[in-house]
């Protein structure tokens, strides 16, 4: 079995095709095909099934994806140490997150990251807390900044950001026109909410309990872009992070008012397996983050 096997096998799974994988590798999909072949017959199991132009793992191929992930992070982190005991000059880091996070927080902290470190690489995929975590069990992507609580014994948690979270609403809509609405008012307007059982979704349903509101859910979706499509068609209202609505707010696109008598904050953390050390280049991610946290998140409004 060797290292560039592995590196095959994993950019096939992850490309789900021999001709992509080839193309990424800048090898041939013959040589590619021919070499997990040959890893099929060393370990006599089939890796992937292979169903026209579609390629996916078998149950022995997800174990050594897992495998591969591991050895071939592990040797990406050391040849990065010893080839700069100084300072980080090349490295890969796999980043996952909800939507929210993709939009308003990865782009300034990678962009500051690059600055610093213009040879590291990133791999950024988005998804629910359910998916990312597999994917770090996975040993698929290195951290996840997700919405908190997660609770696992298996995962590191490092609070990192609390935005708050406001009701929003077209321009001109009655509801948010004083800066401040009752949470009584809530009722009374269809609201497009993040989808039921996502930790932001949470939060807001713990509120409404709470307020005893019964709220008119008209749409659900974890796409904030939507959220956001919707609310300006005047189809509802919803309660979102202000940072992905400030730019709107102070355009005139939207309107937004903080509930009366409280406040409403969505916590997001880094999370990672507590079994593996993080890369070099992942520890940066969270140097960095820490360095500029309180310019990645608009926390407050005029209001």
């Amino acid at each position: 079995m060797e290292l560039r096997q592995l590196q095959m096998l994993r950019t096939v799974a992850e490309e789900r095709s021999f001709t992509k994988a080839g193309q990424r590798l800048h090898v041939s999909q013959s040589a590619i095909s021919r070499q997990v072949k040959l890893l099929e017959e060393e370990l006599g199991e089939v890796l992937l099934h292979r169903r026209g132009r579609q390629v996916t793992l078998t149950p022995a191929g997800e174990a050594l994806f897992a495998a591969a992930n591991r050895v071939l992070r592990d040797i990406q982190d050391v040849v990065a140490q010893l080839s700069d005991a100084r300072g980080l000059r090349r490295g890969t880091v796999r980043l996952a997150g909800g939507m929210t996070v993709c939009l308003y927080v990865f782009p300034k902290l990678l962009k500051t990251y690059r600055r610093e470190h213009k040879q590291v690489d990133f791999h950024v995929v988005s998804g629910t807390s359910e998916q990312i975590i597999a994917r770090l069990r996975s040993h698929d992507v290195d951290l996840g900044l997700l919405t908190l609580p997660i609770s696992a014994r298996d995962l590191v948690v490092v609070p990192a950001l609390k935005e708050e979270m406001v009701v929003v609403a077209g321009a001109a809509h009655p509801l948010t026109r004083r800066g401040t609405v009752e949470a009584s008012e809530l009722g009374r307007f269809p609201m497009i909410l993040y989808e039921a059982g996502s930790n932001t979704r949470k939060v807001i349903d713990g509120f409404f309990v709470e307020e005893g509101v019964a709220p008119e859910v008209a749409m659900e979706t974890e796409n904030v872009e939507i959220i956001k499509a919707m609310v300006s068609s005047g189809i509802g209202v919803t309660v979102v992070p202000y940072t992905a609505v400030a730019r709107e707010v102070r355009s005139g696109r939207f309107s937004c008012a903080r509930i009366r008598g409280r406040k409403l904050f969505r916590e997001t953390g880094w999370v990672y397996l507590e079994t593996d050390p993080l890369p070099r280049a992942a520890v940066e991610v969270l140097r960095v983050f820490d360095a500029m946290k309180t310019r990645l998140v608009i926390r407050r409004f005029a209001g």
